[in-house]
């Protein structure tokens, strides 16, 4: 009896690239789009990632079992409404490597890194193994090609004057990526999202609760 290769071979469940984030707020985006609207035309061989894409990376969890992802919702829910919404701003740019453009991050740095921390523990307390990275906040803007070692410096230099506006981080987003799946451009979806805080300010919140 003959028997086709690969039937005695365990089925591997579907998994998904995962992160924890924050997004900037659209206004924040365009203005900081409009900064880069020359590097556009000038660099188009850059893998530019989409503005609506655009996020601060709080813990990279990489690749899960899909059926992990929905373990995190209860703990991740509940940390974001017991936190603020730190007041942040996007600033200058640089580049890692030579090959990803990125935007500085300033503002409420004390709280960004308190609360990424928190989600990290909050990962950790579901049981989710995964590598501790030294949380650098910044938001990536694109990726240049091998080989381009110096595109992505080069626009960088151009964000050297960039000062955004002050924006209030309004919510904590459980995101997942196609990222290594395709050659095409990244794209990212939400698994879920919660308010901070329930939207609040942290003033507004003290105030509320006297």
């Amino acid at each position: 009896m003959r028997y086709e290769g690969g039937v005695n071979e365990p089925i591997k469940p579907p998994t998904i690239r995962v992160f924890i984030a924050l997004a900037p707020p659209d206004d924040a985006k365009e203005e900081l789009a409009r900064e880069l609207r020359p590097a556009y035309d000038t660099h188009p061989h850059m893998r530019w990632n989409r503005i609506e894409d655009w996020h601060i990376t709080l813990a990279f969890l990489g690749e899960l079992p899909a059926e992990t992802a929905p373990l995190l919702r209860p703990p991740l829910a509940g940390l974001a409404a017991s936190r603020p919404s730190p007041c942040l701003s996007l600033r200058g740019g640089g580049s890692f490597d030579d090959r990803v453009l990125w935007s500085g991050v300033e503002g409420d740095l004390d709280e960004l890194h308190r609360l990424a921390a928190d989600v990290r523990r909050a990962v950790r307390s579901c049981g989710i193994a995964f590598e501790e990275r030294p949380l650098r906040p910044h938001l990536t803007l694109a990726r240049a090609r091998r080989g381009d070692g110096s595109s992505a410096g080069e626009i960088a230099k151009g964000l050297a004057g960039f000062t955004g506006r002050p924006w209030r981080a309004e919510r904590l987003h459980l995101v997942g990526s196609n990222e290594g799946r395709s050659r095409g451009p990244i794209h990212y979806r939400d698994i879920d999202a919660w308010a901070l805080g329930n939207g609040k300010p942290p003033d507004t919140q003290s105030s509320g609760s006297r």
